[in-house]
C-alpha cells in the first residue's frame, strides 16, 4: 500500500492536468511568438490559462505573469521591487520563518547594505503586529511575509499589514508568499491591497516547473531576465506552454470544487489528528486544528525519535511524510521555523510534517497511523538499549 503525505512538498498531477499537457505536447505545440497558426493556438491557450487565474484570484487579467515556479516568482517580485525602489529606502522587513527562496534574497540584500528586521513569532509561529509597526521607519520599502507557514501551517494575518503601513504613512510594497496558500485557503488580492503575490503549480495537482505572479498594475517592479519582452518584459523566455496550460487547468478544477475539498482535508485533518493523538503517547502537536492554520498541514514532534529515522522507517512501509521543506532538507542543522517557534532540540529532531490532499483517505489515515505507532514504538525500544 502506497500512502503519500508529504503534499506541501509536492503534488501528484490531477488525470485532466496529464491529458491537458499530452495534448499541448502532442498537438499545439507553436511557439507562442510565432505568427502562424500553432503559434496563435499556443498563444491562445496562455492567454486562456492566464484568464482562469485571473478570475480565481479575482484581480485583473494583465495582472498576471507566469514564471519557472514559486522560487523565481518571489525572487521576481522582492529583488524586482528592490532594485526599483532602493533609492527610496533601504529598510527591508521579513519574518524569521520565511521559506529559504525569501530568506536567502533578504541574507543576500543584508550583506550588500540593506537594513533588514526579521520579525520574531510566537510558539504558533505567529508575527506581533505591534512588532511590525514598531519596525516600519521612512526607509522601509517592503514588506514580505509568507502567507501560510510551509512546515506548521500558520496563516499570518497579511490583511492588516496595509493598515499599519497607512497608520504609519509608509508607502512600502508588501509581497506575499502565497505557494502553500494559492488554492488551499480563501484569498483576497484586491481587499488586503498587496503588491505582489507568488504561487506554484505543483502545489495544486498542477505540473512542476511552472509558477505564477500577481502583480498589482501600479507597482513599481525591474525585470530581472531580458530578452523577447514575453510577459510584457517582466520575464522574457519562451514561454513554458504544457505547463502554463496545465496549472491552469489545475486551478479550473479548484475553483469548481474549493469547499467541497476544502472541508474535505479539514475533516481528514482532524482525523489524522486524533488517531494519532489517541494511538501514540509522548507527542507534541506544533500545528493547532483553528481556522489559523492551514487544513493541509499537521506538524507533529515524537519524542525519542529523530524524524529523519522515522521517516525511513515509514517509508519502508510505502508512507510517504516529511521533516519540513522539501528545499531545504539536503541542508545542515535545525529547521529554522521550529527553532523559531522556540521547540526543544528533541521536539525539533523528532517533528514529522503530514501534508494532505483530496486523494488521501480515512483507510489511507487507518494504515499509516497503524504503522506510525509501529514504527515509533520500535525506535524508542532501539534507542533505549
Amino acid at each position: 500500500m502506497k500512502v503519500y503525505l508529504d503534499n506541501s512538498a509536492t503534488t501528484r498531477p490531477r488525470e485532466e492536468v496529464i491529458d491537458e499537457i499530452n495534448y499541448i505536447l502532442r498537438e499545439s505545440y507553436g511557439n507562442p511568438s510565432s505568427l502562424h497558426r500553432l503559434g496563435f493556438d499556443a498563444e491562445k491557450r496562455i492567454e486562456k490559462a492566464r484568464d482562469i487565474i485571473a478570475k480565481f484570484l479575482n484581480v485583473n487579467k494583465d495582472e498576471i505573469y507566469f514564471t519557472s515556479g514559486g522560487t523565481e516568482s518571489n525572487n521576481i517580485a522582492v529583488q524586482g521591487i528592490i532594485n526599483k525602489n532602493k533609492k527610496r529606502g533601504n529598510h527591508i522587513i521579513t519574518t524569521e520563518i520565511e521559506h529559504p527562496s525569501i530568506l536567502n534574497i533578504f541574507k543576500y540584500y543584508e550583506e550588500s547594505g540593506f537594513d533588514v528586521t526579521y520579525l520574531k513569532v510566537d510558539k504558533y509561529g505567529f508575527i506581533d503586529l505591534e512588532e511590525l509597526e514598531k519596525s516600519i521607519n521612512d526607509s522601509t520599502i517592503l514588506v514580505s511575509i509568507m502567507l501560510v507557514n510551509n512546515e506548521i501551517g500558520t496563516i499570518e494575518p497579511v490583511e492588516k499589514i496595509r493598515g499599519i503601513l497607512n497608520k504609519k504613512n509608509s508607502d512600502a510594497y508588501i509581497h506575499i508568499d502565497g505557494i502553500q496558500a494559492f488554492g488551499k485557503i480563501p484569498l483576497k488580492l484586491k481587499e488586503w491591497d498587496i503588491d505582489s503575490f507568488s504561487f506554484s503549480g505543483h502545489k495544486i495537482h498542477g505540473p512542476k516547473g511552472i509558477g505564477g505572479l500577481y502583480i498589482k498594475k501600479e507597482t513599481n517592479i525591474c525585470p530581472m531576465v531580458y530578452g523577447g519582452n514575453q510577459e510584457k518584459g517582466l520575464r522574457s523566455g519562451t514561454e513554458n506552454v504544457p505547463g502554463i496550460v496545465g496549472m491552469g487547468k489545475a486551478v479550473e478544477i479548484i475553483n469548481n470544487n474549493f469547499e467541497d475539498e476544502k472541508n474535505y482535508i479539514t475533516d481528514l485533518r482532524k482525523y489524522l489528528y486524533k488517531s494519532i493523538k489517541n494511538n501514540i503517547s509522548k507527542i507534541k502537536i506544533n500545528s493547532l486544528l483553528d481556522n489559523n492554520f492551514s487544513p493541509y498541514i499537521l506538524n507533529i514532534s515524537f519524542l525519542g525519535v529523530k524524524g529523519e529515522v522515522l521517516l525511513h522507517f515509514l517509508e519502508d512501509r510505502g508512507i510517504y511524510v516529511s521533516t519540513g521543506s522539501a528545499c531545504s532538507s539536503h541542508r545542515q542543522g535545525k529547521s529554522h521555523v521550529l527553532t523559531a517557534i522556540g521547540l526543544s532540540d528533541e521536539e525539533i529532531e523528532g517533528a514529522i510534517r503530514f501534508s494532505l490532499s483530496h486523494f488521501n483517505t480515512k483507510e489511507d489515515i487507518d494504515y499509516a497511523v497503524k504503522e506510525l505507532k509501529k514504527s515509533v514504538d520500535e525506535i524508542r525500544q532501539i534507542t533505549m538499549r
